[in-house]
C-alpha cells in the first residue's frame, strides 16, 4: 500500500487518478480504476444531460467508491453541471480555466473540486478561489494543456499551494514517474495515455495499439484546432491539445485552409460519439513511448504502485551509498 494524506481526503486507497476523456465513454474503466483503489472519472463533453445520468447510473451499479465527473469549458454546459451537483459525486474535475463560482456552489453542494492548471497564473486563481486539490498538468500532457513541463511546473505549484494537495500529470505512465512526483512534492498522479490503453477502456483497438507502438515525437500539439473543435465559452481559457498524428492533424498543421469544418466538424464528432475518434484527432501524451502493453485498469495501478515503491526503496539505497 502507498498512501499520501490526498488519499484520506478523496476516500481512496492508493495516489492514482484516471483522466477523464471527455466525450468517450469510460464507465467501465472508471469503475474498475476505482475498485483498483485509486479514483476514476467520467467525462461529460458532447454528451445530453440523459445519457450522462444513465453513464453515472451506470457507473455507480458497478462500484460504490468514490469518483469525479468532469467539466470543461469547450464548450461549458450548464445543464450538465446542474445535473452533476444534483448526483453529488466525490469532486468535480475541471480543466481550461479556473471558475469561482461553480467552485463556490460544487462546495455549497458538499462536493470536492479538482483544478487541473497549466501554469502558475491558473495555479493562482485556483488556490484564491478554493480548489481543493490542484492537478500540475505539464504540457506533456495529451488533450488539452499549456506549454510548462512537469518537472518545472509540480514543484513550482507545490512551492504556492501550501496545505492544498498537488497531484501531478503530464508525462507519467508508470511507478518511476509517481516517485518522480512524490519526490517534487506532489501527493499522487493523474494519468491519461497509459488508461487509454487499458482493456476496460471504449476507444478502439487501433488506437490502443498505436499508443504501443508510438514514440513521444509522435504526439504532437494540434495546431489550428480551433477550426474543427467547439469554441471556448468561459473567460481566461486557453488550452491546445495534443495527439498522435493523423491525415487531419497534419492538415491543420500545414493546410488549415483546406480543412473544411462544416464538412469536418460532423464527421469527427459521429465518430467519436462511437468510441471512435482515433482516425481524426487521437488525443494522447508524449508518454505514449513509456506505455508496452494493453493492461487492465486494476493491474495498471497496481503495477503503478509497485514500481513506485520499488523506485524510491532505489533512490533511497543510491543515497545512502
Amino acid at each position: 500500500m502507498l498512501s499520501t494524506p490526498v488519499c484520506q481526503l478523496l476516500g481512496i486507497d492508493v495516489p492514482v487518478l484516471c483522466a477523464a476523456f471527455g466525450p468517450w465513454e469510460e464507465v467501465a474503466l472508471a469503475a474498475a480504476v476505482c475498485e483498483a483503489g485509486g479514483m476514476g472519472s467520467l467525462g461529460s463533453a458532447l454528451r445530453a444531460v440523459p445519457e450522462l445520468k444513465e453513464q453515472w447510473a451506470g457507473l455507480r451499479r458497478l462500484t460504490d467508491r468514490p469518483f469525479a465527473i468532469n467539466h470543461t469549458t469547450r464548450p461549458f454546459d450548464e445543464d450538465a453541471f446542474q445535473a452533476t451537483l444534483e448526483e453529488r459525486p466525490a469532486a468535480v474535475s475541471f480543466h481550461l480555466a479556473v471558475p469561482p463560482d461553480l467552485i463556490a456552489r460544487a462546495h455549497d453542494a458538499g462536493i470536492l473540486w479538482i483544478q487541473q492548471v497549466s501554469d502558475a497564473r491558473q495555479a493562482a486563481a485556483a488556490l484564491e478561489a478554493g480548489a481543493d486539490v490542484l492537478v500540475a498538468q505539464g504540457g506533456e500532457a495529451g488533450g488539452h494543456g499549456g506549454d510548462v513541463g512537469t518537472m518545472v511546473l509540480v514543484p513550482q505549484i507545490v512551492d504556492m499551494a501550501g496545505d492544498t494537495p498537488v497531484i501531478a500529470a503530464g508525462g507519467i505512465a508508470d511507478g518511476r514517474g509517481l516517485a518522480a512526483a512524490l519526490a517534487l512534492g506532489a501527493q499522487g498522479v493523474l494519468m491519461g495515455t497509459r488508461f487509454l490503453a487499458s482493456a476496460e477502456m471504449s476507444v478502439s483497438d487501433e488506437w490502443k495499439q498505436r499508443i504501443v507502438d508510438s514514440d513521444a515525437v509522435d504526439a504532437v500539439k494540434v495546431i489550428n484546432n480551433e477550426r474543427i473543435m467547439p469554441p471556448f465559452n468561459r473567460p481566461g481559457s486557453f488550452g491546445v491539445p495534443r495527439s498522435l498524428r493523423t491525415p487531419l492533424v497534419d492538415a491543420l498543421r500545414q493546410h488549415p485552409e483546406q480543412v473544411d469544418p462544416a464538412e469536418t466538424v460532423p464527421r469527427v464528432m459521429e465518430a467519436v460519439r462511437a468510441g471512435r475518434g482515433d482516425e481524426y484527432l487521437p488525443f494522447t501524451g508524449q508518454s505514449t513511448a513509456l506505455v508496452h502493453d494493453v493492461l487492465s485498469a486494476r493491474e495498471i495501478v497496481q503495477r503503478t504502485v509497485r514500481e513506485a515503491r520499488s523506485a524510491l526503496e532505489q533512490a533511497a539505497r543510491a543515497v545512502r551509498t
